[in-house]
């Protein structure tokens, strides 16, 4: 039958796995460091990976493809087959529950960690990933958690954190924040960037996803400075 699925342009993906993520129906894998549509009959032609994608490799194309399965996806689903983004199971969604961990880490003399979940990175998470759902939000800059020793406890602490650097990943994340915060519950944002001025293109994506997402959400900006001091807040 001639009908829209997905067309992944295999010069323009990066390789994030992101697409992968989204894909509730397993139709999307990786394959040698690159996305692959598995399989047709698991492609619903609904587009949940293309807002994943950072790079634009994902459109809709009309043509000839075996009819949408969904008793085969719930089959896969019921078998426990999960796309990996990356193809690597460090990459799998994970989320973590802190309050039952600080006592074993007192113990080994470590300050526990407060990172909410995996992935992290802003280009990696998929945009319905269940625990945005009633979050708060940290989006922060990369060089953050080497300038100020204590990012953990003051600020990711009870929020699922995101991070990333426009400037060496060369995108702008406004359009999955946009997606991300008008998609989801989320309660409140709270940004992280450092005083140097290519973090000003993290602040301005964020500013411009609130805006976009037509919410009114609490948020602050914090500016960490290079030697680690709390500039603004």
């Amino acid at each position: 039958m001639i009908r829209k699925i997905i067309s992944i342009d295999q010069e323009k993906c990066n390789g994030c796995g992101a697409c992968a993520a989204a894909c509730h129906e397993g139709a999307i894998g990786m394959v040698d460091g690159k996305a692959r549509l598995l399989r047709d009959d698991y492609c619903d032609g609904l587009g949940d990976c293309l807002p994943a994608c950072p790079t634009g490799a994902i459109t809709f194309v009309e043509r000839e493809a075996a009819a949408y399965d969904a008793a085969a996806v719930e089959a896969n689903r019921a078998a426990g087959a999960q796309p990996l983004p990356c193809g690597c199971p460090g990459t799998n969604l994970k989320q973590f529950h802190r309050e039952a961990e600080p006592a074993a880490l007192a113990r080994s003399g470590s300050a526990p960690s407060q990172l909410g979940q995996w992935p992290c990175q802003i280009k990696l998470v998929p945009v319905n990933a269940p625990y945005f759902e009633g979050a708060k939000l940290l989006i922060a800059a990369d060089c953050t958690a080497y300038a100020y020793a204590s990012l953990h406890q003051d600020f990711m602490a009870g929020r699922i954190t995101l991070i990333g650097c426009p400037k060496l990943d060369g995108m702008d994340y406004s359009g999955k924040l946009t997606e991300i915060i008008r998609d989801n519950s989320i309660r409140s944002v709270t940004v992280v960037r450092m005083e140097v001025p290519c973090c000003g293109g993290l602040e301005h994506a964020v500013k411009t996803a609130l805006s976009d997402s037509g919410k009114m959400i609490p948020w602050q900006v914090v500016t960490i400075s290079v030697d680690g001091e709390i500039l603004e807040c």
